[in-house]
C-alpha cells in the first residue's frame, strides 16, 4: 500500500512551514475559519507558495455555506480563480450545491473552466450535505481535474460517517468513484485503523494540527503525531 497522504489546513506561511516540517504532504490554503474556510488573498497564496515546496490546494469559496451565489458572485469567484492560476496555483478546492442538494454544475463547471484543464481539484465537504451522494458523484464524473473528494461520510463528522466512507472506498471502479477519498471533518486518530483497513489513503486535518485551537498556529509536533500514526 502506498504512503498515505496527509493534508493540513494552513492560513498563512507560518502554518505552511510548520505543516511541512511535521511531515504534511499537501496544504489546503484558506482564510476565515469562522466561515469554515474561504478563498485566501492572492498575496497570502504567493507567500505560502514561496515558503514551502509541497503542493498547495487553494480554496475557492467566497461565503459561508455551499451556494455559489448569483451570476455576479460566480463571475467574481472565477476571476479570482484565474488570478490565482496566473500566479502559479494549479491545485484547488471547490464545491457548490443547488437549493435541492444536487451538485451545482453551472458553478462547478465554470470554476473548472476558469482554473484550466490541467489543474487538479478537490470537491470538498459539500458532498456531505448532498441530497444523494451517489447521484452527485455521477453528476461530476466527467469534469476535468477532479481527483479527490474531501468527506467525512456525514455532515456531522467521521464518527457518524465511518460506515459510508468504508462502503464508498469499496467502489473504486464504478463511475463517479474513481477520485480519491480524502477523509476530513472530525477525523480522529482512533478512526485510522478502520479507514486504513478499508484502503483509504488520504487524510485531512485542521484543528487537530492546532493544540491551541483555531486561534493558534499549526504545530509541527501535532502534525508529526499524525504522520507517525499514518506511517505505522
Amino acid at each position: 500500500m502506498s504512503r498515505p497522504i496527509l493534508e493540513v489546513i494552513a492560513l498563512d506561511p507560518r502554518d505552511a512551514r510548520a505543516a511541512q516540517d511535521g511531515g504534511a504532504d499537501r496544504l489546503e490554503l484558506v482564510t476565515d475559519m469562522a466561515a469554515d474556510g474561504l478563498t485566501p488573498p492572492l498575496e497570502t497564496f504567493t507567500a505560502v507558495r514561496d515558503a514551502v515546496d509541497i503542493p498547495v490546494r487553494v480554496m475557492l469559496r467566497a461565503t459561508d455555506g455551499f451556494s455559489a451565489g448569483d451570476a455576479a458572485d460566480l463571475s467574481a469567484l472565477c476571476d479570482t480563480a484565474r488570478a490565482l492560476a496566473a500566479e502559479g496555483a494549479s491545485e484547488f478546492v471547490l464545491g457548490f450545491l443547488t437549493d435541492d442538494g444536487r451538485a451545482d454544475l453551472t458553478a462547478v463547471s465554470a470554476l473548472a473552466d476558469a482554473i484550466g484543464p490541467r489543474a487538479r481539484w478537490t470537491f470538498h465537504r459539500a458532498i456531505d450535505r448532498a441530497a444523494d451522494r451517489d447521484a452527485l458523484r455521477k453528476q461530476l464524473a466527467d469534469l476535468p481535474g477532479l481527483d479527490t473528494y474531501l468527506t467525512a461520510g456525514s455532515a456531522s463528522g467521521v464518527d457518524d460517517g465511518l460506515a459510508t466512507l468504508v462502503a464508498e472506498a469499496g467502489r473504486p471502479d464504478e463511475p463517479g468513484y474513481e477520485p480519491r477519498i480524502m477523509v476530513g471533518g472530525g477525523l480522529q486518530l482512533k478512526h485510522l485503523p478502520v479507514l486504513r483497513g478499508a484502503g483509504i489513503s488520504a487524510f485531512h486535518i485542521g484543528g487537530a494540527a492546532r493544540p491551541d485551537g483555531w486561534t493558534g498556529p499549526v504545530d509541527a509536533g501535532a502534525v508529526r503525531t499524525w504522520r507517525s500514526a499514518l506511517d505505522a
